[in-house]
């Protein structure tokens, strides 16, 4: 990811992050966008730079343009090591055109390149786009968090 695109991508995905927390009642709007930032900043205390951590544009195969970005980042689990998506970002005016898509299974190419056999992700289960996307690319349900609430659910 170029230098000059890091920032784009750093205000996209603290935005999405609030906006989606905020939609899945998990956060106050108030906030949201501080809380957001801190988090990131946290998974993300060196930047670009932060270890085992990988950014990617994604281009448009045609004209070369930057139509997006994608973020993972490389842990040790149960004795191996595993990649977490941390962030999928489409520019809303090129998405339904398949870049998600192309630019996961060069993910995939990738994480096999480096040994790796597990990549997971958490998607908000509102978002019912991106869950059709996952589930087209072969990804499973590992897990659900519910909640009821009892009164104001502003509170």
């Amino acid at each position: 990811m170029s230098a000059e695109y890091h920032g784009h991508f750093i205000n996209a995905a603290i935005e999405s992050y609030a906006a989606e927390n905020v939609a899945a009642g998990q956060w106050r709007k108030a906030g949201a966008w501080e809380r957001s930032q801190a988090i990131l900043d946290a998974l993300l205390p060196q930047g670009l730079a932060t270890p085992k951590n990988y950014f990617f544009e994604i281009k448009d195969a045609d004209c070369a343009a930057t139509v997006g970005s994608i973020w993972f980042a490389i842990a040790e689990r149960n004795g191996g090591q595993s990649v977490h998506v941390y962030d999928v970002h489409i520019i809303p005016k090129y998405r339904r055109q398949g870049h998600a898509t192309r630019a996961f299974n060069a993910l995939e190419v990738l994480i096999r390149q480096l040994g790796i056999s597990t990549i997971g992700l958490h998607v908000f289960y509102h978002n019912l786009e991106a869950q059709a996307l996952y589930t087209k690319l072969g990804y499973m349900v590992t897990g659900i968090n519910m909640r009821k609430f009892l009164g104001d659910e502003s509170a």
